[in-house]
């Protein structure tokens, strides 16, 4: 019989599929649809923060669970990876396949984007094979109607059979609608008479005759024509499937029975499995295209004629990349600009108070290393944190955000594509790389998108060669404070922009290059195709990206930083305070380094700093501010000009400047990073190379510009 949360326990449906129910009485949905229908905003609309991500037991793919209450009902929602089809051609599609037939969610709720409803229709159908428990919710009814697209809802539902909602869910039209319609189906006040259907009659006579031991195998509960059509397609993870989630004590067949059964009925006919699936895809397509044009009005035969002419420019072979760059590099000129005068208003701000702290304790008779600790250790750090990293975070993520709410993003791994492709990797890598911009740890997570193997472990190994979160407003500091700092007026901010696009350009050659090399040794192959789907251009939401880029990303990334640079602090201020000789244990770490820091460009204090922010990223420049004060260069650091006369006075020039951008671009992935590697290759072996890789490759590009410099006479 099929696993049920009714037949089997709470218990079972959270072993197979790890959904948690907190009883028996709860309701479980699955969402379902394509790519870029919205379907995650109608999910986050519905839940809320009531929400649990994990892994599907067993799989790469993320598993979302939510909750939500209406009228007596709690529901548990399952949001399944978006997928074009259920035909098991990828993981993603496996899992919402497995979970949909195997799972008994008590309806499933399919989000379809109105704009292009005749390809989301493919979909539908599939699942509409499994269960008649579905509502079909058309999103996106507002774009439609600016582009002259009039979707019949009546209609729509008429022919297939099923309650349809037509929605607007950025703006939570019709969500009410839809939370309605999936209660009144589930406590039976709708009933369904889902469309079915008709293939060939060849087809339909062995369906028919494979159908009677799948019925009595499943007692009825799941759909036999569906199961029997993946059978006749020989669709070998659907008897994987089988085997792994039928529970067969209470019928007289196992499931081996069942394949031996049908292998013994398919061996009498003349038809391939491939002669029947291209007849089960054929027909599904002609029904969806039939439907489409009986529901659909398109009142304008040009709605998607700007976009196209927009990507005509965009991702042309002559423009697109110049594009590309020209829109990166304004975006951190502004970051640059924006961010000079309330990263040194919040400098001045926070060592004024460091004064007021000082005073403070010393009237209160608090002993010296009490004040050194808290003060000059933990203070001092966390004071140049928040005043070097928030404001270009605060400048930077909502303008990147912008770009992923218009849709830009896609189009700039169409750009990449084909660079991807020469470098022997996979075309998808470049949407991984666009996610590693946000935090490398969420782009090794993004590599499950990848299904060949040695394409994902590509992907994961170099995802670290762009600069995250973390490492982004390193080399803002250092464009802006030294190299951009050496000029005066507009064209210090320029300088300092070319000079952060140039690192973001060496970070997409070096990927580029690594791919290739890895392509050619380690993990030879050739590239494999795949499909990229351009969504269209969507008036962005301001208020949705101020939120999600300023507390998911900003002030994230800054809680994090605090977190680790507090104890950083102590550290640091400790190592600077115990004496061993003539020198503190700082001196002698930074001192056993030096030699080796030398040779790429850097000196003891930096290098030290990159190992002691293993953990973040974020933490390395505080490190190296709080070494060089600690040695007595400056007591007072309440400017970034002062910060700038700090580094001179410590030896830095342009050489060195450049060599920590480059080093901060490549060099061993975050603590954060390194575990997520771990769980997603679950090998040490290819975590260590991970952290080898960027780490030499960094090593490497160091030594060469250092060493040429100094040879070429330039320092």
């Amino acid at each position: 019989m099929g696993l049920t949360n009714q037949s089997t326990g709470t218990g079972v449906l959270d072993e197979m599929f790890n959904v948690q129910l907190d009883s028996p009485d709860e309701i479980v949905i699955a969402l379902a649809g394509n790519p870029n229908t919205g379907k995650s905003t109608v999910f986050n609309s519905l839940t809320g923060l009531n929400q649990h991500t994990g892994n599907w037991p067993g799989k790469t793919v993320t598993n979302a669970q939510g909750r939500y209450k209406y009228k007596d009902g709690k529901f548990v929602l399952v949001d399944l990876p978006g997928t074009y089809s259920l035909l098991s051609n990828s993981v993603e599609e496996e899992v919402a396949r497995d979970f949909i037939c195997f799972g008994s969610p008590q309806a499933t709720v399919v989000v379809t984007d109105a704009t292009c409803l005749e390809r989301n229709l493919i979909l539908v159908l599939q699942i509409l094979e499994i269960t008649e428990n579905v509502v079909l919710c058309v999103n996106l009814i507002d774009e439609a109607k600016r582009k002259g697209i009039k979707v019949d809802i009546k209609k729509l539902s008429s022919k297939l059979g099923i309650p349809v909602v037509g929605t607007n869910a950025r703006d939570g039209e019709g969500l009410e609608d839809l939370m309605d319609t999936v209660y009144q189906l589930v406590q039976g006040d709708i009933t369904t008479n889902a469309l079915e259907i008709k293939y060939n009659e060849e087809i339909e006579k062995i369906i028919d005759a494979i159908s009677a031991p799948i019925t009595e195998l499943f007692d009825g509960e799941m759909s036999s024509r569906w199961i029997a059509l993946q059978l006749l397609c020989n669709d070998s993870s659907m008897k994987e499937s089988l085997n792994q989630y039928i529970i067969d004590n209470t019928t007289k067949y196992t499931s081996d029975d069942l394949l031996s059964k049908i292998e013994a009925i398919t061996e009498t006919i003349s038809l391939t499995p491939d002669y029947i699936q291209d007849s089960i895809v054929t027909s599904t397509v002609l029904m969806a295209e039939e439907i489409y044009s009986q529901v659909v009005e398109i009142h304008n035969d040009k709605y998607n004629e700007t976009d196209r002419k927009i990507d005509n420019i965009l991702t042309s072979k002559i423009f697109g990349f110049p594009i590309m760059i020209g829109i990166l590099g304004v975006i951190f000129w502004i970051t640059i600009q924006g961010a000079n005068y309330p990263s040194e208003a919040l400098a001045t701000f926070f060592f004024w108070v460091e004064g007021h702290l000082t005073s403070l304790f010393n009237n209160a008779g608090v002993p010296a290393w009490i004040h050194g600790i808290l003060v000059l250790g933990v203070y001092r750090t966390l004071a140049w944190v928040v005043s070097v990293m928030l404001p270009p975070m605060a400048i930077f993520f909502p303008l990147f955000t912008l770009l992923e709410d218009l849709g830009y993003l896609p189009r700039v791994a169409f750009n990449l594509d084909n660079f991807f492709k020469k470098a022997c990797a996979h075309g998808k890598q470049a949407l991984t790389m666009c996610m590693g911009f946000g935090c490398n740890a969420a782009g090794i997570i993004a590599c499950r998108i990848i299904d060949s193997p040695r394409e994902r472990l590509i992907a994961i190994i170099t995802n670290n060669f762009v600069p995250c979160n973390g490492r982004f407003p390193i080399l803002i500091a250092m464009a802006a404070v030294f190299i951009g700092g050496a000029t005066a007026g507009f064209s210090q901010s320029i300088i300092a922009t070319i000079a952060v696009l140039g690192v973001i350009i060496l970070g997409i050659i070096t990927t580029l290059v690594i791919s290739k090399a890895l392509s050619k040794t380690i993990l030879k192959g050739e590239p494999s195709s795949f499909t990229l789907e351009l969504p269209p251009y969507r008036k962005p939401q301001m208020g949705r990206i101020l939120v999600r880029s300023l507390l998911d990303r900003t002030i994230f990334v800054l809680g994090r930083a605090i977190m680790v640079a507090a104890p950083a602090g102590i550290v640091i201020w400790v190592m600077a305070n115990i004496m061993v000789g003539d020198l503190s244990l700082l001196d002698h770490s930074a001192g056993f380094l030096q030699p080796f820091a030398q040779l790429i460009g850097l000196d003891g204090y930096i290098l030290m700093a990159f190992i002691l922010g293993l953990p973040a990223n974020e933490i390395v420049i505080p490190i190296i501010v709080m070494s060089y004060m600690a040695t007595g260069s400056m007591l007072e650091l309440d400017s970034l000009e002062a910060l700038r006369e700090l580094l001179v006075s410590n030896g830095w020039t342009w050489l060195t400047a450049v060599c920590v951008m480059i080093f901060t671009l490549m060099h061993f992935p975050c603590g954060t990073a390194l575990l997520t590697i771990r769980k997603e290759t679950q090998s040490k072996k290819w975590t260590f190379i991970s952290f080898l890789v960027p780490t030499v490759s960094g090593i490497v590009v160091c030594f060469i510009v250092a060493q040429s410099a100094k040879l070429l006479g330039l320092i």
